[in-house]
């Protein structure tokens, strides 16, 4: 490999370490500042639009990057422990504390929603600022991915549904769930290895293209961008969390638990 070769791999390697850096602070729970969220998801959608640059330059289709720049990020997705998630959520168990994750997987995936949108309104009267409308898109597709995705890994811890596997292979596994909106069956066959295969990975990419496409409405006029941006995010995930919490109680269920 030559000096150029090199130096455009070290590039391409920060500029993965940063988007997988960013994505998790924006996927952490918590009441993030709206302008710390703006400044971050600006960076994010700056750091895309290096990697989607390169993508296209070596000719990879922009959903086959989208895949694997997320395949790249989701075993950095912060997943808490059942101990550490009834600490965050004011001592909640069993359903109360499930009901608690929902909650706040919504207000999350709503604010992201909400401020593309909001970025979006602001840049819509000036044309060349447009141009960074697709590197946008993606920002919001993978934060809002991975709040999802650890929605379903903590829902798991909740309900005492162990998936076996390395922290990859159980990350894959949860961005599999994900794919399908549906919880892990951890005795179905293949579950660790499915991740690899090439069904499993179109299965992903066009969830993440579905959610790519949900994040059109942004680009309107007037923050009505940012309204659609924020409803449509909040009821997705909140029906989400309603689908694999039904899947979980057929394996385990919950006493009602302390609120």
């Amino acid at each position: 490999m030559d000096d150029g070769s090199d130096r455009e791999a070290a590039a391409g390697g920060r500029s993965d370490q940063e988007v997988a850096e960013l994505v998790g602070r924006l996927a952490e729970p918590g009441d993030m500042d709206g302008a710390e969220r703006r400044r971050l998801l600006g960076r994010l959608t700056k750091s895309l639009a290096r990697g989607a640059k390169r993508a296209k330059e070596s000719g990879e289709g922009r959903g086959r990057w989208l895949t694997d720049v997320f395949m790249a990020v989701a075993p950095r997705i912060p997943i808490r422990d059942l101990h550490t998630l009834s600490e965050h959520h004011h001592g909640r168990t069993s359903e109360a504390l499930a009901d608690d994750l929902v909650r706040t997987a919504t207000k999350a995936t709503m604010a992201v929603g909400a401020i593309g949108g909001a970025v979006a309104a602001a840049e819509f009267a000036a044309p060349p600022l447009l141009l960074s409308a697709p590197a946008q898109l993606v920002a919001e597709t993978l934060v809002v991915a991975a709040i999802e995705v650890k929605l379903i890994a903590e829902l798991h811890e909740v309900y005492g549904i162990q998936v076996p596997g390395t922290g990859s292979q159980r990350a894959m596994a949860f961005a599999m769930a994900w794919s399908k909106q549906r919880g892990v069956d951890p005795m179905a066959p293949g579950t660790m290895t499915v991740a690899l295969g090439t069904a499993a990975k179109t299965a992903l990419r066009n969830r993440l293209m579905r959610t790519l496409g949900r994040h059109l409405t942004t680009f309107g006029p007037f923050l009505t961008g940012a309204v659609a941006g924020g409803f449509l995010n909040r009821a997705a995930t909140k029906k989400l969390g309603e689908v694999v919490r039904a899947d979980l109680r057929v394996n385990r269920a919950l006493p009602p638990g302390k609120s």
